[in-house]
């Protein structure tokens, strides 16, 4: 049986060493495996004219993607698309001699031409890198999540998140985020407009080509929000399709009604702005819908206080949980 073969239970007995084997063998099958340094490794399927381009790590695959095997790759093989994953071994930010020599030999090779469509993604620091290496393929679509715009302290010294990256140069080849996607076709970044640190990296990416989706109450982490929703997938492919926009983000979207750590950061906020009605009101819409003993006994207690104050709850109100509080 060939490493590609392994079942998904199987693959979590693997050391690193050994996952790293078996992706090698599943890429020299398919397309190519190549690390890039000690930090950095590029896996390559080559099948159809659509390219999906995912920067990932060690962890986000081993912990969270079925069979140990990058997110792209499972968008991408069921469609017959090619996919290209950076992975990164730790938070490197892919500031690497290696992987930008990686991207300069892809650009002296024409790889990117080869493709009818090329799709980047990244969330957070692979959002910083999703953007900034999508330089190398003018005219791709590039989908980013809560992704910083760089962590030079000259422009963001007000960001304390990541006080170990200060002395990485962010000024050489590949560096400010925001500038590497002008030549890019048009560019979603995805961000938690109350997570101030997120949205002001955000705003850094301002520009024409350039559209923010806001996504209140989703957290610190949208783009493990977004696979965890399943939509992550439909969204990738809908780029590679040329039909991803905001309104089509928005349908995606609706998947949080359903999403419990959004629907618990709604109830926390209501909570924390004192109101009661609305939150009980919440509480009542998510009961209806899903197996929730927590706010089902969050309702109880909110229906008891609005009580000892004379109030009521409409009898047959239903809240639009993806409306409010957006």
């Amino acid at each position: 049986m060939g490493a590609g073969d392994l079942r998904e239970g199987d693959t979590r007995v693997l050391s690193e060493s050994e996952w790293f084997a078996r992706l090698e063998e599943i890429g020299s099958e398919a397309g190519s495996f190549e690390r890039l340094g000690a930090r950095h490794a590029a896996f390559f399927i080559e099948a159809g004219a659509t390219l999906i381009v995912t920067f990932e790590t060690v962890t986000g695959i081993r912990d969270h993607q079925p069979g140990q095997l990058p997110l792209g790759y499972h968008v991408a093989k069921g469609r017959g698309w090619s996919h290209l994953c950076l992975i990164a071994r730790s938070n490197t930010w892919y500031r690497d001699p290696a992987v930008y020599a990686y991207f300069d030999r892809l650009v002296d090779d024409a790889f990117f031409e080869d493709f009818d469509q090329v799709v980047f993604w990244g969330s957070g620091m692979a959002g910083y890198a999703a953007a900034a290496y999508s330089v190398a393929a003018p005219g791709a679509t590039v989908i980013v999540a809560a992704p910083q715009a760089t962590l030079d302290p000259r422009i963001a010294g007000w960001d304390p998140r990541f006080l170990e990256m200060r002395r990485t140069s962010f000024t050489d080849r590949y560096g400010f985020a925001p500038d590497m996607t002008e030549g890019a076709g048009p560019v979603f970044v995805l961000f938690d407009p109350d997570q101030n640190l997120d949205a002001m990296h955000a705003a850094l990416f301002a520009r024409s080509h350039v559209t923010l989706l806001p996504c209140r109450n989703l957290g610190r982490d949208p783009g493990a929000a977004l696979d965890q929703m399943r939509i992550l997938p439909s969204m990738l492919a809908a780029a590679a399709t040329h039909s991803f926009d905001a309104s089509l983000f928005r349908i995606f979207y609706r998947a949080r009604r359903n999403y419990r750590p959004y629907l618990r950061n709604v109830l926390n906020r209501l909570d924390s702005d004192g109101r009661a009605r609305l939150a009980a009101l919440l509480c009542r819409n998510v009961v209806a819908r899903l197996d929730a003993p927590k706010f089902g006994e969050r309702l109880d207690e909110l229906t008891r206080d609005l009580a000892a104050r004379g109030q009521t709850l409409p009898r047959e109100h239903h809240v639009a949980v993806n409306d409010q509080q957006r």
